[in-house]
């Protein structure tokens, strides 16, 4: 009877600890929703505490320190909370390495954090974006956002040159197949998933206008910069969207 009432015991703290880790992500969840990083992470931190084998919660968390840079006013802050993200994304990965989410968030992180790094650390984290997109696309091919990833991984490394092109060669041992053609597939693949997603018309314009084709530039630039902002990055993405195309005045 004894050996009863404790495995009882031990099945309904379970179940109590199970449901708390369920409220506490909903909480989280909700301010996710609304874009409110620092207030989501209240929720998602205790809760990894209480369910740290969750690759879903690793992702939510990830995405907190990825949007939570806008905010903070150093380079080296922003760098710092995008390597907490991309800690949490392998973490995920570990966790569910079957999953396209993991590597697509892994893909994102360190796409967010290569602005920040030096040249050579630069085309090092370019080829952990390429593995984690191109993983994240095999995985889940409806996937839409892993298709964009794929495509920004081709636009930059088809964009670089110089010294930089040099360095990637000698990183890579010899480059990649990295091409505007293959980044506009990537794009139109990504618009065809979901239409509503303006990131994907506004890099497709920029791809096209890094190849120097202005009149399909011109055409998809117009045609993002006019879609409604939905995300978190929309403004970013208008804004690179306008540069580019004031460049081609």
């Amino acid at each position: 009877m004894k050996i009863f009432a404790a495995l009882l015991l031990m099945v309904l703290s379970a179940g109590a600890m199970r449901a708390n880790v369920d409220e506490l992500i909903r909480q989280g969840d909700a301010y996710d929703a609304k874009h409110e990083s620092d207030n989501a992470l209240k929720y998602y931190l205790p809760a990894e505490k209480l369910a740290p084998d969750n690759a879903s919660l690793m992702i939510k968390i990830a995405r907190q320190y990825v949007y939570r840079m806008e905010g903070l006013s150093s380079d080296a802050d922003k760098l710092a909370s995008g390597r907490t993200a991309v800690a949490y994304s392998e973490r995920a990965i570990k966790l569910a390495p079957s999953e396209c989410d993991a590597y697509l968030s892994n893909a994102i992180c360190w796409g967010k954090i290569t602005p920040f790094l030096g040249n050579k650390e630069s085309i090092a984290a370019s080829r952990k974006i390429q593995e984690a997109a191109e993983k994240a696309v095999k995985l889940n091919p409806r996937n839409d956002y892993a298709w964009h990833m794929l495509g920004r991984w081709h636009q930059e490394l088809a964009g670089i040159g110089g010294m930089t092109r040099t360095l990637a060669k000698l990183i890579y041992g010899a480059l990649p197949d990295a091409s505007f053609d293959e980044a506009l597939r990537c794009f139109e693949k990504a618009i065809a998933l979901n239409p509503g997603r303006l990131i994907h018309t506004v890099e497709l314009g920029r791809t096209y206008a890094a190849m120097g084709n202005e009149t399909e530039a011109r055409k998809f630039l117009e045609k993002g910069l006019a879609m409604p902002n939905r995300e978190k990055d929309d403004p970013e993405t208008k804004r690179r969207g306008r540069a580019t195309l004031a460049e081609l005045n």
